[in-house]
Order: C-alpha cells, then structure tokens, then sequence
C-alpha cells in the first residue's frame, strides 16, 4: 500500500529523536498514529469533513494544542505534547530544527491489550473497577467548565437536529439495501420524547448541566495502564460534539456497556455516578440521549458499509451491526417494569448489600440514606460526621429530613421510568407508610425487604465497617443497640408487602433474587 510522502517519511526509525527499531502505523479517517514503542505521535490529515476542517497547517497546530489540552484532563501520564515535525515531505524529522512542516501528538504509547474492551473480554473487570471508573467520571463532570446560560451549547432544537440527521444518514447509507424495521418507531418515539423534553433540556441547559465533556466516553478510548484508569481520544475537532449534557456523556458509556453485553457493570456504573453527583432528574433525559447514541453508531456502520472497496461479506457485516444497534435503540423506547422496595433494618444487617445486589440484576436505581443524608449537610459520603447517635445530622429533625429527600427522590425516578430501591433503615412505621402510598400513587409493586440477623454477627459487621472507613455509614455498635431498641416490627396493614429474609448466612445475592422474584422482575443479562 503507497503512502504520502510524510507518511512514508515517518515510517522510517531515523525520523524520531529517540532509538526506534521498527514504527507501526494506525490510519483512521481522520488521522495517522506512528507507534515508535516507547511513544506514539498523532499527525492531522489535511482533510475537510464538514465537521472538521485540517486544511491548513496553523489548524492543524491548534487542534493538537486542543489535544492535548483537553485530553490531559483525563490521561496526564498519556499526553505529553505538541512537537513540531522539521525537514521535508521525504525526509521528515520529528522535533528538529528550523520551520515546522506538520505538528503531531506526542503521546506515551501502551499495549493495546490494556484496551479496557480486552479486559472486558478476559473478565478482569470486577463491580470495584466499574465503581472507580465511574467516581472518576463523576468527579470529571463536576470539576469540568460550565457553559453560561447565554452561549448556544445544548440548545434543544440543536440537540434534537443532530438525531434527526441520524436517522436520514442511516437511510441514505443503507440504500438500496433495507432500512432496519424498527428505525420508524425509534424516530417517531424520538420526536414525541423531544417534544416532552424540550423544557427539560432547556431548564438543563440553562442550569448549568451543559458543560465541556469527553465527548467520545467509550470502553474503546479507555484503557487501564499499569494499573491507573486513562480515559483518552476526546473530541477537539468540534466544540458542540463536547459542550453536552453530562447525562448525554454518561449515556455514550452505559450504551456501549449494554451493546457489550457488560452485565452488572451498567448498573454499578449508573448508581455510583449517580450516587457522586445527585443527578437524578437527569434520569428523565437518559434513554432518550442513549437512544441517540446507539443511532450514532448505527448512523456510522451504516456509512461504513458504502464505503468502497469492501467485500460483500464487509458490507453486510457493517450492514447487520447498523440494524443491531437500531434494536439496541429500540430497546431504550420500551420502559421497564418499574417498581419500588425498600429495605428495612438496623446498621449491619445487610441492607446496603442486597439493595446494591438488586439494583444489578434489575437495573434499579439505589438510593442510600448515608449518602443522601451527608448530601443534605454538604458532607462527602465518605466523610465521617463525627456525631453521636441524636445529634449533629442524626437528631429526629436531620432524619425526617433525609426521608423526606428520599422520597423526593423516590418519585422522580419513578416519573422517569425507572425502578428504584431505597436503602434506609425504616425503623418507624410510618416511614414505611409514607413509601407504601407513594408506590400506590405510581401503580408500581411495592415491597418491604425486612432483613433480620444474629445479633453477633450484627456487632462483627457493624465493628468491621467502622475500622475500615470505606463505607457511607457511620453506624457504631452505640447506634446498632438504640435501632434494634427503636425498631417497630410490621403491623397487620404492611404485613402483605412485606418479604422477610435473614442475612446471617444468606449471601445478598441470594437474598437480592428473591426479592426479584417476588416484585416479578426479570434479571439483566
């Protein structure tokens, strides 16, 4: 295969400032990567694609800037700098001396099997993993710029626009060839949602929720090297394909983990993001910004497979991978059952684990007490309160407040189509009460997931957590003896919706299943 004159020039080891015994090239459509072993070096072509424009060499020079600007945000070790590339077309010389012919991308270059896809697919990847990848992300979308109200980022009609191109792109890409049979119910059902939305996305944009993201957050530009998570290849090219919505961001990243069939990890994935950020009116955007962007892959495979000179066997490779992903979109229009369980129990019973593992197999959303109470103070949830049991934020005034929240919070997941599971420990009965009835008023199945254990085993737990630090509660065994003393057992009216279990023994796995079973949901495969 011939290449341009740079590019064969840079395939060469006498072009590079350092000993290189062989260089590897990465062509994509935009860009040519020289893999040298100890570096890599990222070089512009000079190409106008209506969303980019690299014609000239000062654009060029500036889109490496923005680069490594925006990508050291999230892979330092990974993006070093900009360096000039000296000499002549035919003899190029990174980094020399005298005017700059090309700028590239220097970057450190690392084994393609630390792609966080390999690790997927070696089953390396645990829940502790996903959850770190997600407070990562989180912590990215809180400390990342803002766009003011007044800039045309995320405006609704601009966002609504980009999925209808997609729809029209999958059409004409896919001609004469058959347009993928559910593509018209996916667009019809992403005109009604946008016209339901529009005034959310606004009341989004205006907040301050469209903020300057990733852009391209896929498993694909994420690798773990040496053990630190490297999050790379953000988009500089285009500034609106990165001043989004951060629900539109953490939606690109759920989408691939489902169409990658990750299991649990979507889930842990969504909580603990959603647990770090308290975004959780965001929720009643997220499948609509998952539905899109499984379009934009569809939209890409569909280009994909016009391109020529594939084989027929490429073509419809690129064919059938657009249709999966219009099925992917699909299944984003379809609401889930939704239903609403609470747990209840004193500090070490378990409660935690088995909403956690609930929210896995079902796809809930898990809302915790010990976060959102520490939310409600302005404290981290790792961040210990350092109050005794009835004071500071657990006086009888911080908890009703808490419940209150939950509840809040309970009913927006519910309008947004999700299922939830509220963690808590529902000493009172009354506080059972108030969640029963909101359940009734949404239709949904409501369940009181009673959990029992030996008191030892309460006190091992309770003891083991505290020494640890690594959880949200700040339970003591002083806490554990006045909730097992507070503790009001189910009357007659709640005894229907209640399922008991014991944790002594049972795994919260188990345990997690039988409340499936019991609010008639299917698990997550």
């Amino acid at each position: 295969m011939s290449h341009p004159p740079l590019v064969a020039g840079l395939l060469r080891p006498e072009a590079y400032p350092h000993p290189v015994h062989r260089v590897r090239l990465i062509e994509t459509h935009i860009s040519y990567v020289f893999l040298t072993g100890r570096f890599a070096y990222k070089v512009k072509k000079p190409v106008e694609l209506g969303f980019l424009d690299y014609r000239e060499l000062g654009a060029r020079k500036r889109f490496c800037e923005e680069e490594l600007r925006l990508n050291r945000r999230l892979a330092p070790r990974l993006y070093l700098e900009v360096v000039p590339i000296t000499g002549t077309q035919q003899s190029p010389r990174v980094g020399g001396e005298g005017p700059a012919i090309e700028y590239a991308v220097k970057m450190r270059e690392f084994d393609q099997h630390d792609l966080l896809p390999e690790h997927l697919d070696r089953g390396d990847l645990g829940p502790e993993f996903w959850m770190r990848l997600a407070r990562q992300v989180a912590a990215f979308h809180e400390r990342i710029d803002r766009a003011a109200p007044d800039d045309p980022w995320g405006a609704p009609d601009s966002v609504y626009q980009a999925m209808r191109d997609n729809f029209a792109a999958v059409r004409q890409f896919l001609a004469p060839a058959p347009e993928p049979p559910e593509l018209g119910t996916v667009e019809a059902w992403t005109a009604e949602r946008y016209e339901a939305l529009k005034p959310l996305l606004e009341q989004r944009r205006k907040g301050g929720f469209i903020r300057e993201c990733h852009g391209d957050m896929h498993l694909g530009n994420m690798a773990l090297i040496d053990g630190e998570l490297a999050i790379f290849d953000g988009i500089e090219f285009n500034p609106a394909f990165r001043w989004i919505d951060i629900q539109s961001e953490l939606a690109f990243l759920l989408m691939d983990l489902d169409d990658r069939h990750a299991g649990a990890a979507g889930p842990i994935v969504l909580n603990t993001w959603l647990q770090a950020t308290g975004d959780y009116a965001g929720l009643a955007v997220l499948r609509f910004y998952q539905t899109y962007r499984a379009m934009v892959r569809a939209k890409v495979e569909a280009i994909r497979s016009s391109q020529e000179g594939l084989s027929s066997d490429q073509r419809a490779g690129h064919r059938e991978r657009c249709h999966a992903y219009v099925r992917l979109a699909a299944g984003y229009t379809e609401q889930p059952r939704r239903f609403l369980a609470i747990t209840s129990g004193v500090s070490g019973s378990g409660k935690s684990r088995v909403a956690d593992h609930l929210s896995r197999l079902s796809g809930a959303i898990w809302l915790r007490s010990d976060v959102e109470r520490k939310r409600l103070f302005g404290l981290a949830p790792l961040e210990r309160a350092e109050a005794p049991p009835g004071h500071g934020i657990y006086t009888p005034q911080a908890s009703e407040k808490t419940y209150a929240v939950l509840a809040n919070l309970a009913a927006t997941v519910l309008e947004a189509g999700f299922p939830v599971v509220v963690d808590a420990t529902f000493l009172d009965p009354a506080q059972r009460t108030a969640f029963r009835e909101l359940g009734g008023h949404f239709g949904v199945p409501f369940r009181i997931l009673w959990l029992e254990c030996d008191p030892q085993v309460l006190h091992e737990r309770v003891q083991g957590r505290a020494r640890t630090g690594a959880d949200p509660s700040d339970a003591t065994e002083a806490v554990l003896e006045r909730q097992l003393a507070r503790r009001t057992p189910p009357g007659v009216e709640e005894r229907p919706s209640v399922l008991e279990m014991d944790s002594t023994r049972t795994p919260p796995e188990v345990l997690a299943r039988q409340a499936a079973n019991a609010l008639g949901v299917r698990e997550r495969r």
